[in-house]
């Protein structure tokens, strides 16, 4: 079990914490329709992977049962965690050189969370997900190691459920902010939105370089080249 989470705990942080989805979902807290419109939009996220780990999981497990053996799984798992790494460093490196436009306009689809009704919100937190590269590499990932840790059924779907969960465990928490205490949410969510506006483009290429390294190399020693 320790080495299954050794495995989600990376795919599980680079999930979670992506700059723009935690803004948006701030941004739908404060919009006219409010926490209903930020349960929706994270509600939209949840669907998606749930409908990727039943398809998936199937598909790997039919794999998995037709090669049967681990070294298929694992052959799999480093693909994906490579995949993974290419993907942030590409996206660090872009970062690094596109340079920071502190005036630049968000774009559009982030202003019309103002006015944001649920069922858009749902659907853009599914589009997220469904047209996300990385997002689709992280839950390949998340079933491909669960599958490779051979937990049986139950003790996997549970372990999946957790990685679900935890994916947009800071989502929640916003939420949960919003809801216990309101009097103060505002003003929190306001400087929390400040700062990841003001620092995005440093989170980025912060959190590129230390997973995209961080994935090379469980990748590499999944694949015996180190």
């Amino acid at each position: 079990m320790a080495d299954v989470w050794s495995a989600l705990v990376p795919l599980i942080l680079g999930s979670a914490l992506v700059p723009i989805q935690i803004i948006v979902t701030i941004l739908l807290l404060r919009s006219a329709a409010g926490k209903s419109t930020a349960i929706a939009w994270v509600t939209g996220m949840t669907a998606v992977r749930l409908v990727q780990g039943v398809v998936f999981g199937l598909i790997l497990s039919s794999t998995d049962a037709e090669a049967d053996g681990a070294d298929s799984s694992s052959t799999i798992v480093s693909t994906l965690l490579l995949v993974v790494a290419v993907l942030f460093l590409v996206s660090a490196v872009r970062q690094l050189l596109a340079g920071d436009d502190p005036d630049a306009a968000p774009p559009k689809w982030l202003q019309a969370t103002a006015s944001m009704t649920p069922m858009k919100a749902f659907l853009l937190g599914a589009g997220i997900l469904v047209i996300g590269a990385k997002f689709w590499v992280f839950t390949l990932g998340a079933i491909g190691a669960i599958g490779e840790a051979d937990l049986g059924r139950p003790a996997s779907i549970l372990t999946y459920l957790a990685f679900v969960v935890l994916a947009v465990s800071v989502n929640l928490v916003l939420i949960g902010i919003a809801v216990v205490v309101p009097s103060r949410a505002d003003l929190l969510l306001d400087r929390a939105s400040e700062w990841l506006t003001r620092h995005n483009r440093v989170i980025m290429i912060v959190i590129g370089f230390v997973f995209g390294t961080w994935f090379t190399v469980k990748a590499l020693d999944g694949l015996g080249v180190i």
